[in-house]
């Protein structure tokens, strides 16, 4: 795994009212301009609980915060006012293609690697995250061959 974006101390804050959020914020990380919203998909771990997918959403002022449920908070039993230990790694790797897909690029033609290779790691990601996140083995086979479609036809 390549090095983390952050290995830090945060203190879990609560957004006040009534089914507040209790949180982190994270200024270290910016918004992703290609993502919904600028949120960031990360993996990592808070304290010893560790987790795979995990969405930085954003605060309105241009930073991010890092959700923690009521689950997380029993698991590391901390709540607002504690201060955690988070390390967040990117949710994929922007030089890693997995081997689906270069499976996928193989039986096409030269172009569609150069049109994916002209992508943003965002959008290699975006790409990825939506292959992945498919509910079957067959989903994901067409999800592929969709993309692929979709970096043939520009």
């Amino acid at each position: 795994m390549s090095n983390p974006l952050i290995n830090n101390s945060y203190l879990l804050k609560k957004y006040p009212g009534k089914g507040g959020w209790t949180y982190a914020e994270i200024p270290e990380i910016p918004q992703d301009k290609n993502n919904p919203f600028g949120w960031v998909g990360v993996k990592g771990s808070i304290d010893d609980h560790s987790f795979e997918h995990h969405k930085l959403m954003p605060m309105g002022n241009g930073k991010l915060f890092f959700s923690v449920n009521a689950n997380i908070r029993k698991k590391i039993k901390k709540e607002a006012g504690d201060t955690v230990k988070i390390i967040l790694y990117p949710l994929y790797e922007p030089d890693t293609i997995p081997q689906e897909i270069m499976d996928a690029f193989s039986v096409f033609p030269k172009t569609t690697f150069h049109a994916w290779e002209a992508l943003s790691d965002s959008q290699k990601n975006n790409y990825i995250q939506w292959i992945f996140n498919a509910n079957s083995e067959e989903e994901k086979i067409n999800r592929i061959n969709e993309m692929m479609d979709q970096l043939d036809n520009g």
